[in-house]
């Protein structure tokens, strides 16, 4: 199984990055994170939220591998804790299929996106920078990787 985040969105800031970065170089071989960003839709072109959105799920829909779990980040999802999205972790190990966890952009993910995919997951209560979420849930799933591995990282 591998892991893939695709978000919707241009250049992070370098802290972002770095912190990105230093989490997915954590994950174990046999559980990979792969990150891909695909182009938002040019906010000046005249068209309509709708429009942009369903313009970004496509992108995002072409890079998806087939065959593969659709997890959308929404605020409207399923809140978990980390011990259970260790545990969601498992169930997706277990199932064998490539995940992916959609991330939107400015305006979100288009609602057919949104209702064709197999789990909604919210990351927070509260509204999140877009840099600041990518950190959040590349954390996130370290730490649920880490807890079902019985490493050290996560302390209850």
């Amino acid at each position: 199984m591998q892991l893939l985040l695709l978000a919707v969105g241009q250049r992070l800031p370098a802290w972002a990055d770095e912190a990105t970065a230093d989490f997915v170089k954590r994950f174990p071989p046999d559980l990979p994170l792969q990150l891909k960003t695909v182009k938002a839709e040019a906010r000046s072109t005249g068209k309509t939220a709708a429009q942009m959105m369903a313009a970004e799920a496509q992108r995002l829909q072409e890079a998806t591998p087939r065959g593969a779990r659709r997890v959308v980040l929404d605020e409207r999802g399923e809140r978990l804790s980390s011990l259970q999205l260790a545990e969601r972790l498992e169930r997706w190990k277990l199932d064998g299929r490539d995940v992916v966890l959609y991330m939107g952009g400015p305006d979100g993910l288009d609602p057919e996106l949104r209702a064709a995919a197999d789990e909604r997951l919210r990351l927070s209560d509260l509204t999140l920078p877009h840099a600041l979420a990518r950190v959040l849930l590349v954390e996130g799933l370290y730490r649920a990787w880490s807890i079902t591995a019985g490493h050290p990282y996560h302390r209850e």
